[in-house]
């Protein structure tokens, strides 16, 4: 049997034509598990009792296992969520003036080896399939009917939990179609969903090419010689392939290209490496989310003092360019930027 959520409405279409089925009971079938949150074939109602019986026979619907929540005192929610092989991942809810923001992840650890991130302490294991990624977002929803509040309040999803998604690009693809099918599926707008990246270049272009979602990039150094002790990729792909990549990228008119800066005390926070940066981002339409960095227990690195960082934003700032000092939400239950590590077996 197979995981329904692992079929996009086409795919669905074709099952479905394939066994004689007018394909358009897919939609059907989509309000059913992804609007109505449905768990079972059988309370499909519109549909026929021979059709329910079909799908009952070649398909389930599956949830996340929760196996432990964490509430911050910001009331960010982080989710430790087992999959149906015994393995771990965590999500983040996070609570926004009028909305919910879902941090999902991609993979089960991370391959970059990144060295201010703690998930790439825990190594990597393996790529998340399309349902366990669709299931972080069905189920946080569900999670929010439970809590008696409108899931659609649930409106925007960063790529930006365990795991490079790009190196997962296949099952991200199929996944977000599915989170953007506007009419059956999770409903989100390409405009509330950001994919983040540490700079996998050739599916940059590519992602940019297959939809309309926000990129991310994860940057944190302005040197190749500094990026590349950070941040293993660089020595794969150079800072020039990545920003050409980044100016090439398809956007929309009104919409940049965010550089996520992790800023790292005697690191990568000084004057000279904010005016590198103005110089660097020049020539793209990018915007800039400074985040002094997230301290846990035993990291090499520290959070720049508060003028330090102060003075960094004030250099873009100065340079005309759109530049934010992220708040990161949930740093007391490690559920900030850099911080997930779920229990690994």
């Amino acid at each position: 049997m197979e995981n329904i959520l692992n079929f996009t409405r086409d795919d669905l279409g074709i099952w479905l034509e394939d066994n004689g089925i007018r394909p358009f009971r897919a939609g059907q079938i989509f309000k059913w598990i992804y609007i109505r949150q449905t768990d079972t074939f059988e309370q499909m109602t519109d549909l026929s009792k021979d059709l329910r019986q079909k799908l009952e026979d070649h398909f389930y619907i599956s949830r996340l296992i929760l196996d432990e929540k964490q509430v911050s005192a910001d009331t960010t929610e982080k989710f430790l969520l087992r999959l149906s092989d015994g393995q771990h991942i965590e999500s983040v809810l996070i609570p926004e003036k009028d909305h919910f923001t879902l941090c999902v992840s991609s993979q089960v650890g991370c391959a970059q080896n990144c060295r201010f991130c703690l998930t790439a302490k825990g190594g990597f294991v393996r790529n998340l399939s399309i349902s366990e990624i669709i299931a972080q977002v069905r189920d946080a929803r569900y999670y929010l009917i439970q809590k008696d509040l409108d899931p659609l309040k649930l409106s925007n999803i960063v790529f930006m939990g365990m795991g490079e998604p790009l190196a997962n690009y296949e099952n991200l693809i199929k996944a977000l179609k599915i989170i953007l099918d506007s009419d059956y599926g999770l409903k989100f707008a390409p405009r509330h969903v950001t994919v983040s990246t540490s700079g996998l270049v050739p599916k940059i272009t590519q992602l940019g090419l297959e939809t309309d979602v926000n990129l991310a990039v994860s940057l944190n150094a302005t040197t190749d010689e500094m990026r590349s002790n950070l941040m293993p990729i660089n020595k794969k792909y150079s800072l020039k392939q990545l920003l050409k990549a980044c100016q090439t990228f398809a956007i929309k008119p009104r919409n940049k290209i965010t550089f996520e800066y992790i800023l790292m005390k005697g690191v990568n926070d000084t004057k000279a490496d904010a005016l590198r940066l103005v110089k660097l981002l020049a020539p793209i339409k990018a915007k800039v989310n400074l985040i002094p960095f997230n301290e846990y227990d035993n990291s090499e690195f520290k959070r720049p003092p508060k003028n330090e960082i102060s003075d960094f934003l004030q250099i873009l700032l100065d340079h005309n360019f759109t530049a934010i000092t992220r708040k990161s939400k949930g740093d007391d239950i490690l559920a900030a930027c850099g911080q997930l590590k779920a229990k690994l077996y």
